[in-house]
């Protein structure tokens, strides 16, 4: 088992950056796939980045391509979110989470229903 903390939250002018950063603790974090989720005020939880267990894959969700980089350092146990150029919509509480059952497969995990474990979130507001 894992447990995941996040941070680096906080608020921000439309145009700025955030990084987010979510520290892992378990000796088996690095065969895990590890994905960053958010959710809105009133809206469902959304997919929002994915990384593979050794950090050769990853993926996005449309709105956040060529804005958000997911990344990990194993050695660390951590995997963080780069956010720049952010909107208004990307406001949300945003939770870093873990996927232990696509290992050996460098394959990411793309929707909200393949995670086991899931951090207890950090609110990102970008106001406009």
């Amino acid at each position: 088992q894992v447990q995941l903390v996040e941070s680096g939250g906080g608020l921000v002018q439309a145009g700025g950056s955030l990084r987010l950063s979510c520290a892992a603790s378990g000796p088996t974090f690095s065969t895990y796939a590890m994905g960053w989720l958010r959710q809105a005020p009133g809206a469902e939880r959304e997919f929002v980045a994915s990384i593979d267990w050794s950090g050769s894959s990853t993926g996005y969700r449309g709105s956040v391509k060529g804005r958000f980089t997911i990344s990990r350092d194993n050695a660390k146990k951590m995997v963080y979110l780069q956010m720049n150029s952010l909107k208004p919509e990307d406001t949300a509480v945003y939770y870093c989470a873990a996927d232990k059952d696509s290992y050996p497969s460098t394959r990411v995990v793309l929707g909200t229903r393949e995670y086991d474990y899931w951090g207890q979130g950090t609110q990102v507001t970008v106001s406009s």
